[in-house]
């Protein structure tokens, strides 16, 4: 296994995943202030302002490299356009989630990413393995995860958002095999 890199930078085709910065706090609160964004993911609130992209920001610089990661999607015309990352869960599983801003959906930028990220962590962490989910009502999210190599696993998992209220929500999972 490679040793971790503190300040990863993935590049890929059209976009760099990068550490994310105080700088970013602006452009990523205008992006999540759409409840279409925010009612996807199960930490986001809405509203969304300012001050939780700063507290966000702060939270990720705090992460431990060795067993979390959070990248900045940044395109190099329209800057950070959303946010994608992996996670530790229960019994060591990683976890990968993301999201990109509503001008941005449709572009293929979300599956790029993710096909990016996957490669660093198989690479960097020696990862075989990765789960995610999306939410049932959402499955263009189902899309972007199967064209990034992901397959079902027949468990729906009930999660909450917090935009949504903290209201259970069904979420189909899935799992990545490199």
């Amino acid at each position: 296994m490679c040793a971790i890199e503190l300040e990863p930078v993935i590049t890929t085709q059209r976009l760099r995943l990068r550490k994310p910065r105080r700088s970013d706090a602006a452009q990523l609160a205008t992006y999540a202030n759409d409840f279409d964004v925010a009612r996807m993911t199960t930490a986001m609130p809405y509203p969304y302002g300012v001050e939780h992209a700063e507290g966000f920001l702060e939270k990720a610089s705090e992460a431990d490299p060795a067993n979390e990661a959070v990248f900045v999607i940044d395109h190099p015309e329209h800057g950070a356009i959303g946010v994608l990352g992996f996670h530790a869960k229960d019994g060591g599983e990683r976890e990968m989630g993301y999201w990109i801003g509503r001008p941005h959906w449709g572009e293929g930028f979300a599956t790029e990413a993710a096909q990016g990220a996957l490669v660093w962590a198989h690479r960097t962490w020696g990862r075989r393995y990765m789960r995610a989910g999306h939410f049932a009502d959402n499955p263009a999210s189902g899309q972007v995860l199967c064209k990034a190599g992901f397959l079902y696993t027949g468990d729906v998992e009930l999660r909450s958002s917090v935009a949504r209220g903290g209201q259970p929500t069904p979420t189909r999972m899935m799992v990545w095999l490199a």
